[in-house]
């Protein structure tokens, strides 16, 4: 039986938002193979290069949700694989900005400090909530992300940006650098408040 225009547009539209969204891992990890490169060898082109994959990554982030909206195109896989390169960025990403502060010597040592704690509180946050959502699974709970944890996502690729703008540039000054962080940091906290308490009824039936 022929397909319909109307499929053929729908799984065109369903394999874009999805090709988006799982285009987030390489061009992180491509950004992670420039910083490396940058500490040996610093051609004028590779900051530029560097900062145009992780805007790009970025923007994936926000145009695949986008698309999948306009277009009413989703799938099981692309809501699983959204959350998923969200936290790859985060893996790859904030622990390699970590690294390039600490290497800038001295000078970047109190604020290398606070990113590693940034990184740390991220990472442990996504461990937390997955966590929950494993207790929560098969206990009719309400899985989707909220209003907090979209909030954290959205703040976190520029937070990203911006940090390499003042490694690569010094664009952004440390004493606003170091207070967008700590935004960051607070709303990361927040979030672990909002979901704790979100699934909570799972975790007391779980420990009965």
């Amino acid at each position: 039986m022929t397909k319909s225009p109307l499929s053929i547009n729908r799984r065109a539209a369903l394999a874009a938002v999805t090709a988006l969204t799982l285009a987030r891992v390489p061009l992180v990890l491509l950004f992670l193979a420039g910083a490396v490169v940058g500490l040996l060898r610093q051609p004028a082109w590779l900051a530029p290069l560097n900062l145009v994959l992780l805007v790009l990554a970025s923007l994936t982030d926000l145009f695949d949700g986008m698309l999948a909206r306009r277009w009413r195109v989703t799938s099981r896989f692309g809501a699983l694989a959204d959350p998923l390169t969200d936290k790859v960025f985060y893996i790859v990403v904030f622990p390699t900005l970590t690294f390039l502060l600490a290497s800038h010597g001295a000078g970047q040592r109190a604020h290398a400090i606070v990113m590693l704690v940034f990184t740390v509180s991220y990472l442990l946050r996504d461990q937390w909530v997955s966590f929950l959502r494993a207790l929560a699974a098969g206990q009719a709970a309400d899985m989707r992300a909220n209003w907090m944890g979209k909030l954290r996502t959205a703040i976190s690729f520029p937070i990203g940006c911006l940090l390499y703008l003042h490694l690569a540039w010094g664009l952004v000054p440390i004493p606003l650098m170091i207070a967008i962080e700590c935004f960051g940091l607070a709303v990361n906290f927040l979030s672990i408040i909002v979901y704790t308490r979100r699934y909570m009824p799972a975790v007391r039936q779980s420990l009965q």
